[in-house]
């Protein structure tokens, strides 16, 4: 049994997800902007919704800092880049790829 875990690394706006200490699959993100900086730490996947509407995608991974998640876009553009206002972006097809892997109860790990 696969067991996952999330590492986003901000300096190099991408997302990681780990099998053990393997890297199964890396994706590249979006992040906060300057003033509303990705928060870094220790987190959890608390909830998902699939299609949540507007700037949020194909689906969302709410972490457990309220207000913060992984989720799609509706602006493919912005990935790569300081855009948001502390969540993680990415591709939609990313996301769907990444939320047919992990549960609720992932840890996601956020550093610099």
């Amino acid at each position: 049994m696969a067991n996952y875990r999330i590492i986003v690394d901000l300096s190099q706006r991408k997302l990681h997800l780990l099998n053990g200490n393997t890297v199964v699959k890396s994706y590249p993100i979006g992040i906060g902007r300057i003033l509303t900086k990705t928060p870094v730490g220790e987190y959890t996947i608390v909830n998902r919704e699939k299609d949540p509407g507007g700037p949020f995608g194909a689906y969302w991974l709410g972490l457990s800092r309220p207000h913060y998640g992984i989720h799609g876009t509706n602006n493919p553009a912005s990935i790569g880049k300081r855009v948001s206002h502390g969540c993680i972006r990415m591709y939609n097809r990313d996301v769907m790829d990444l939320q047919s892997r992990v549960t609720i109860g992932t840890r996601v790990t956020i550093r610099q």
